[in-house]
């Protein structure tokens, strides 16, 4: 059975385990450790600026998911935007996401304070876009631009 928590200092390793894994998986980039690292830590020590939660199957950390917080004056009400989807290869395919989503949703539901929730995903990332259309999740009419600075 699949349980999903809000993750605790306990789990860093694993988090941080699993962002390296997920960046170099779909981006084919390999991240400094030390810097996911805090990066990670910064998270875990401050609620405010948002919360990983890991889904557990007998005591194992099998995957993790980061949620932030984006206020939305239409709605008066904060979207919670889904991060850093990593579920481990061997459990993928075994209803993870499901949970996670299933588990957020309700958190939506049962809070006045949430209006829903958002995520993004690389157009190439086929197998992500058909999890997230299962679960209800649309394509929105909205398209992502970003710019970051160079490291």
């Amino acid at each position: 059975m699949i349980n999903i928590f809000k993750a605790t200092e306990d789990d860093f390793m694993d988090l941080v385990s699993f962002q390296l894994a997920m960046a170099l998986e779909t981006e084919n980039l390999l991240l400094d450790e030390q810097t996911v690292r805090k990066g990670v830590k910064k998270i875990v020590q401050n609620a405010q600026l948002g919360s990983y939660y890991v889904a557990k199957e007998n005591e194992k950390v099998i995957g993790c998911l980061l949620t932030l917080f984006e206020w939305s004056d239409w709605r008066n009400a904060s979207v919670i935007w889904i991060h850093s989807v990593y579920v481990m290869p061997e459990y993928r395919n075994k209803g993870v996401f499901k949970c996670f989503f299933q588990f957020l949703s309700e958190m939506v539901k049962d809070n006045k304070n949430y209006a829903g929730l958002r995520l993004y995903v690389d157009k190439s990332n086929i197998a992500a876009q058909k999890v997230y259309e299962k679960m209800g999740m649309n394509k929105h009419h909205y398209e992502l631009y970003e710019w970051l600075k160079s490291s």
